[in-house]
């Protein structure tokens, strides 16, 4: 499979062996503000059950309208291929703020479920189209760009909680909508930042979306066993980590510590991966990765003290590692429709996050949080044996 000819009419071309840092900068500041807007949900949310008098099964319900539209990013990304993805980026920041910043106004529970679905259209269409911006500038150097990106990211995870709940203990739930105003700042910083990117698509004819899978396959399919096997080790830890602690220290402040080392490392994970990926191949890194994350977590789940915290950062770093690695093996690997085949992958890692949740859950109910951090932990090598299926590395 060939890498991505871009045939497309553009203002000044990025040369191709060159990174245009600032840009994919620029792109990743973007990803943490658009990303701190997306992540208001959870932390306000106590505060909207109160005033809309909401039960626990429509306040989950939220949550899963938001991230309904990752169903449609392939759909999404087939149209970014066909016009201008530059304006995706530049207009989702304001998209996504605009809604996540009324919700504090919200008169009825229909009314906020409808600012739930506006937002994650929005988060879809910025997070479709924007590695592939990213990618583009980055030349040669794909994974480094995609570390920088998925930085952003796992930041905003950590820190828009923080900014929700300060900002509301300033304005007061009512008072909280002008936050939106930063999102417009981004977009208009993103409007300069990109503006000799593609503007418009030459393509003879547009790729079905069939094709981009079947041109894809070879990547997508081993990638879909990566992330089911590491999708049952991240929900062990992106959702049962504080309640894990709790259980074992009986100290909510360490289990609420122990989330926030977990995001760190993975920033630090993200960091380096990807940019690593770059030296020695892709997939050596995911290997490297899928080795270290089951190891890591067995080894957190029977140690005590300290020693369990270092095995967090560890499995923090590991775990969270892959993603820039994979997304830049997916851009790489994209023929003629680089945005489709990130929807695709995205939409893959949706589905793969969503079901083993549930089944996390499940197990720990039914046979305990350590006995199922262990189990998925060992599932976690299953991962392995789909990394050797990738295309073999170059270098």
């Amino acid at each position: 499979m060939q890498p991505i000819t871009d045939q497309t009419t553009i203002k000044k071309p990025f040369p191709s062996d060159r990174v245009n840092l600032k840009g994919v900068i620029a792109v990743s500041i973007a990803h943490f503000i658009h990303d701190v807007y997306s992540s208001f949900l959870a932390p306000l949310l106590p505060l909207l059950i109160e005033k809309l008098s909401m039960t626990l099964t429509q306040a989950g319900l939220l949550s899963t309208v938001m991230q309904l539209p990752a169903l449609i990013n392939p759909w999404i990304g087939s149209l970014a291929d066909r016009i201008s993805v530059r304006w995706f980026l530049i207009l989702a920041p304001a998209l996504t703020a605009v809604p996540m910043s009324l919700i504090g106004i919200a008169p009825t529970y229909g009314v906020l479920l409808t600012l739930m679905l506006f937002a994650g259209i929005s988060v879809s269409v910025f997070h479709v189209p924007a590695p592939v911006v990213v990618a583009r500038m980055s030349a040669n150097r794909k994974g480094l760009g995609m570390s920088f990106f998925m930085v952003g990211g796992e930041a905003a995870r950590a820190a828009g909680p923080m900014v929700a709940v300060g900002i509301v203990a300033l304005m007061g739930l009512d008072g909280f909508y002008p936050v939106m105003v930063v999102s417009f700042v981004c977009s208009a910083l993103l409007f300069f930042a990109t503006r000799d990117l593609p503007v418009t698509r030459t393509a003879r004819t547009p790729v079905p979306l069939k094709q981009t899978w079947r041109d894809m396959r070879p990547i997508l399919m081993p990638i879909t066993g990566i992330l089911v096997a590491r999708g049952f080790m991240h929900g062990c830890m992106a959702s049962f980590l504080p309640t894990f602690i709790a259980m074992n220290t009986g100290n909510l402040w360490l289990a609420g510590a122990g989330l926030t080392i977990f995001e760190i490392a993975g920033v630090a994970g993200v960091m380096v991966a990807g940019s690593l990926s770059d030296r020695i191949g892709r997939r050596r890194m995911l290997t490297l990765s899928l080795l270290g994350a089951p190891v890591s977590l067995l080894a957190f789940v029977w140690v005590d003290g300290w020693l369990a915290y270092a095995m967090l950062v560890l499995t923090g770093f590991t775990l969270l590692s892959t993603t820039p690695v994979m997304l830049a093996l997916v851009q790489e690997n994209a023929v003629e429709s680089p945005s489709a085949a990130n929807g695709l992958f995205m939409m893959i890692s949706f589905l793969a996050r969503s079901a083993v949740v549930v089944i996390v859950g499940m197990s720990g109910d039914l046979i305990g949080l350590k006995s199922t951090y262990i189990i998925f932990a060992l599932v976690g090598f299953i991962g392995l044996p789909f990394a050797f299926k990738l295309p073999a590395d170059s270098k």
